[in-house]
């Protein structure tokens, strides 16, 4: 037990130089190197990229080699705090996603901040949505997934879809969401030494940089604060080393007490969006991803 704790231990002090060297005072140079990672990462023949135009919003349709299902289409809210972050960066995830569920994904490059504060990515994602129902897919034939800023995207668009009184996705699938940006969970507190990827200052000027000066609790923002009440089946996981963990918890709970059918797994010694890792950890969390989804599509 003593020599896996060492390990674990070691590979989180490797995260976290990994995510220094990424992580920039200048935004654009940060984007860049997000970028590249994900290009290099990505680089296998068992994944097809395609990239598309949605109405001036860059995406690109991700596609195992292989024959696969066509009914159903995961549809991804990428990560980086709405100030960094996209498509290509993502391929960390979206090629899993695709290949453990030989389902198609979408990923958009919705507008970020400081340039582009809220609503711009919510505006951008409803956008994505309605291009889906044109291609012919109905509601039901789509999976939300998101993991942190995008889980908070992909909830903040199912919150929207619903205040609208339209369909809803038919399920979603939520890694290290970042759901309060009024940073009230406990976590922030209990796992800010053991965090190697994210801590409390660069949560706010995350904050500061997409919603400003308007008001936290606003469900759209932070949809922790949001009502629930029929939402479809979703499914969380989280690391337990990480400041977001009361992020997941809490939204976890508010799920429960509107009845919503929710899953959590809580992955011991892992960090903040630990499937994009090449750790025995992350397999295992796709594999569970894309039995949560088989299972919300028979």
């Amino acid at each position: 037990m003593e020599r896996a704790d060492k390990k674990n231990q070691n590979f989180m002090h490797l995260i976290r130089r990994v995510h220094g060297l990424v992580e920039n005072p200048d935004i654009e140079k940060q984007r860049r190197s997000q970028d590249h990672i994900g290009e290099i990462l990505s680089n296998t023949r068992d994944i097809r990229y395609r990239e598309i135009d949605i109405d001036g919003i860059y995406g690109e349709w991700i596609s195992v080699n292989r024959a696969h299902m066509k009914k159903y289409v995961l549809l991804h809210c990428h990560g980086g705090g709405y100030s960094t972050g996209s498509s290509i960066y993502a391929r960390t995830l979206t090629s899993k996603l695709a290949a453990s569920t030989s389902m198609d994904v979408l990923c958009f490059d919705y507008r970020l901040a400081p340039e582009y504060p809220y609503p711009a990515a919510a505006e951008d994602a409803m956008k994505v949505w309605d291009y889906l129902m044109l291609l012919g897919y109905g509601a039901r034939d789509i999976i939300l997934t998101g993991d942190s800023a995008g889980g908070n995207l992909a909830l903040s668009l199912a919150l929207k879809l619903k205040s609208q009184g339209r369909l809803l996705p038919r399920g979603l699938v939520l890694m290290s969401p970042w759901t309060d940006l009024t940073s009230s969970g406990e976590s922030f507190e209990t796992k800010a030494e053991v965090d190697p990827v994210l801590d409390s200052d660069y949560i706010d000027k995350m904050v500061a940089a997409y919603a400003g000066e308007k008001d936290l609790k606003d469900p759209y923002i932070s949809p922790l604060f949001g009502n629930f009440e029929g939402f479809p089946p979703t499914y969380i996981q989280v690391g337990e080393n990480e400041i977001l963990l009361s992020d997941a918890k809490r939204l976890h709970r508010a799920f429960v007490e509107a009845n919503v059918s929710v899953k959590m797994d809580i992955y011991p010694g892992m960090w903040h969006v630990f499937q994009m890792s090449p750790v025995k950890a992350a397999r295992e969390a796709m594999n569970r991803n894309a039995e949560f989804i088989y299972d919300i599509c028979r």
